[in-house]
């Protein structure tokens, strides 16, 4: 069975990062349309849940492995956008009582100070701006 599988799959996309997300949406749509008491919305649900089902399996067995991997690598860099700014507000809520974070003027980029000293001359590393601000 696994020999069949492996042949059945090659040359084929596969399950990527897209997939699992794209699959986890599903069950949540699949779940959703199971206990919502309202038959239209339900019936809607589900046929959503169907038309993601079907997708996923076209991506997962498609043999346009380029274009996939393209979708795939679309994916990951919004998924990263979206992780890499919450780590940063989860780490800034984590250092408020010891730092202050500001932002520069000119090029926007998050600059920490410590908290407790002042005004302080702040200068950007980034762009090499300064600016005072209390802390």
């Amino acid at each position: 069975m696994r020999a069949w599988f492996a042949r059945i799959m090659a040359g084929r996309n596969g399950p990527d990062h897209l997939n699992r997300f794209l699959s986890v949406v599903f069950l949540i749509l699949s779940v959703c349309s199971m206990f919502v008491r309202h038959a239209r919305l339900a019936s809607v649900l589900y046929t959503l849940s169907m038309a993601l089902f079907f997708y996923i399996m076209f991506r997962m067995l498609s043999r346009n492995i380029y274009r996939r991997q393209q979708e795939n690598g679309a994916y990951l860099r919004e998924r990263y956008k979206i992780t890499s700014w919450w780590n940063g507000m989860r780490d800034r809520w984590a250092q408020r009582k010891d730092y202050k974070f500001y932002k520069c003027p000119s090029c926007r980029t998050r600059l920490r100070v410590p908290r407790g000293k002042g005004k302080l001359n702040i200068v950007c590393r980034k762009c090499g701006t300064s600016f005072q601000r209390r802390t």
